[in-house]
């Protein structure tokens, strides 16, 4: 009679161990992505909104906007329909009403956001009663794009290739000064090409050609940048992770659809300090508005892809402090 190895009950017990544990990480990655991607779906709704009024009853409106949807707008003032065009196309405020003797005068930007734009024309139609007030567009969306549908979908293909670039550079390339060299040419070739796309053929995204693409080499710099970052100093999980921050949060908290405003506090704000979201506010600004507002994103954009290349910097270090260790025991034993 053969005895069974007293191995054997253990390591038969791995397997299941294993399987087991995969599948409860799975189901709770899935409960984790709906989350994600669903709760701010649900929650949208404005949450301090900054809107201007001005005119001879531009008190009594900002009262009565206060009393009606308390919270949901941050109402400033303003001396004349002049200001309030300047504070639209300086993306200080998503729409403004005027009041005069006829009745009040709605202007939006639908470039800054469809969703507030359509917001605030159906709330100004409530305030005006029976006679419908007029809503002119200062600073219209694409025309081939009016409500915004396509330029939100330009953003989960930017992350995912940007994430399927660091992977592939990470296992395809060993030095990583050449990973490094990698994700810039990556970066500059999917500018020029995204925004040749989306410019011409698509016609989603207006302004100069050269803003544009410098928009979308920064922002892919910064999405793979730090994923290559990661990798490189925390081994393979630094891919898990950067996936997880930029895909699973970054892409629905990015406000693409709507605005910052409208999702669940305080995950706007958040999504604005992750490339994704610090991407579609720098495309918005660049390609509608001039350039306005855009110190804020172009600023988290170069932060996230300045760390990631020091991250490179970490990764190096730790390579070069490992070699020793593994040539100590190959002498040893020589």
């Amino acid at each position: 009679m053969h005895s069974a190895s007293p191995q054997s009950g253990p390591s038969r017990s791995m397997p299941a161990q294993r399987a087991l544990g995969v599948a409860v990480a799975a189901a709770l990655l899935q409960l984790l992505m709906i989350l994600a991607f669903a709760w701010p779906a649900a929650r949208t709704a404005p949450r301090d909104v900054p809107v201007v009024v001005a005119g001879p009853q531009a008190a009594a409106v900002a009262q009565r906007l206060d009393q009606q949807r308390p919270g949901a707008f941050a109402i400033a003032t303003r001396p004349d329909e002049a200001a309030v065009r300047r504070a639209l196309a300086d993306r200080e405020a998503y729409g403004a009403i005027v009041t005069t003797p006829a009745g009040p005068r709605v202007l939006v930007a639908s470039a800054a956001s469809p969703a507030v734009a359509q917001q605030l024309t159906a709330l100004a139609q409530q305030m005006a009663g029976q006679t419908a007030a007029p809503v002119q567009d200062v600073v219209a969306a694409d025309p081939d794009d009016p409500r915004g549908a396509a330029f939100g979908a330009l953003v989960l293909p930017l992350i995912m290739s940007g994430l399927a670039a660091a992977a592939l550079l990470t296992f395809a390339v060993g030095p990583l000064a050449w990973r490094a060299a990698g994700v810039a040419v990556f970066a500059v070739l999917g500018g020029l090409g995204s925004t040749a796309l989306a410019q011409g053929w698509l016609s989603l995204l207006p302004g100069s050609f050269l803003a544009v693409a410098g928009v979308v080499t920064l922002a892919l710099l910064a999405v793979s940048g730090a994923v290559i970052g990661l990798a490189a100093a925390l081994g393979r999980a630094g891919i898990g992770l950067g996936g997880l921050v930029l895909l699973l949060l970054g892409n629905p908290l990015s406000a693409a659809g709507s605005a910052p405003e409208l999702l669940p506090e305080p995950w706007g704000a958040l999504g604005q300090a992750l490339p994704p979201g610090a991407a579609v506010t720098l495309l918005r600004s660049v390609a509608f508005f001039d350039g306005a507002g855009a110190a804020a994103p172009l600023t988290v954009l170069a932060v996230w892809a300045v760390a990631g290349f020091a991250l490179l910097g970490v990764g190096r270090l730790r390579a070069g402090r490992a070699a020793p260790a593994e040539r100590e025991p190959a002498l040893a034993s020589s």
